[in-house]
């Protein structure tokens, strides 16, 4: 199933797009796409059962904005340096273990929402990334199956970064990494049944039209179940927490001088394959 939530911020509603592209409403079987609908197999068939017999009423998609696909989202945890060729272009060494930092859920917005360059910002960054959406509680798993067991499904991340903020302003990553809406999420929630493969999926990113990143899934150093297994040994991953697994080749950090960071008027348009488009505007902030 492909889930989202559409409306003007703060006020989406639940809905699913069907098979036919047609997009229904599921406002009559549940109040919102979060961590209590992903756990709940039932009320999941249930939903299944209903875009099946079509019985869910459409809507009108015309000029409705699309959210976040994910409400009340407990954290967004982060994988850097999760690509053989990003680790490569950076100069980094290949990680032994998975490297992570942490993104307040509120720098997630919707796919085609406004994206703010940071006052002062010289090196605001792109990076579309593989999303996984958890819909069980992970805590010590033992087997990366077990970690895939637990993936509820999958989503278009943008990981937008500043740079300077990022390395050269003391500290941790987190300075670059948690401004507002620095993390474009959606359009969909794609269940975890509909991807049969997570390390066989295509990413690619484009800044005003020019291809900046393609790479695949299959180029990650851990793979989705292997973060999750990781994951839960240094925290308890519970439904709809986000897990943002990392960037492939591309980013503006990586190309040579001088380096096209992004600016006001820039459009950055980024796709993962099966998981939808998203398309953002930048502004000052």
């Amino acid at each position: 199933m492909k889930l989202l939530r559409v409306g003007t911020a703060g006020a989406e509603r639940p809905a699913l797009l069907d098979r036919d592209g047609t997009l229904r409403d599921l406002s009559a079987i549940v109040a919102d796409i979060d961590g209590n609908l992903l756990s709940d197999a039932a009320l999941l068939d249930r939903i299944r059962a209903a875009a099946g017999a079509g019985v869910l009423p459409p809507l009108d998609g015309t000029g409705l904005r699309i959210g976040p696909p994910v409400a009340r989202i407990g954290k967004v945890v982060c994988i850097g340096l999760n690509y053989h060729d990003h680790a490569a272009e950076t100069g980094a060494a290949t990680p032994a273990e998975p490297v992570v930092f942490l993104k307040a859920p509120d720098t997630v917005v919707g796919p085609d929402d406004t994206v703010l360059v940071p006052r002062g910002s010289a090196k605001t960054d792109w990076e579309v990334e593989l999303a996984v959406v958890i819909g069980r509680t992970a805590r010590y798993l033992e087997s990366a199956e077990e970690g895939l067991a637990h993936v509820a499904g999958y989503a278009v991340s943008h990981d937008v970064s500043e740079r300077e903020f990022q390395i050269e302003r003391g500290g941790t990553w987190d300075k670059g990494k948690n401004c507002e809406t620095f993390n474009p999420l959606g359009p969909w929630l794609v269940t975890a049944d509909e991807v049969p493969d997570p390390q066989a999926l295509g990413l690619r990113l484009r800044v005003n039209g020019e291809l900046r990143q393609n790479g695949s899934t299959a180029d990650q150093i851990f793979p989705v179940g292997e973060v999750v297994r990781y994951l839960s040994h240094f925290m308890t991953l519970y439904p709809g927490d986000i897990v943002n697994t990392g960037t492939p080749a591309g980013v503006a950090m990586g190309q040579p001088e001088p380096k096209p960071y992004l600016r006001a008027g820039d459009v950055v348009e980024l796709e993962v394959d099966g998981l939808g488009r998203q398309r953002q505007e930048l502004k000052d902030a």
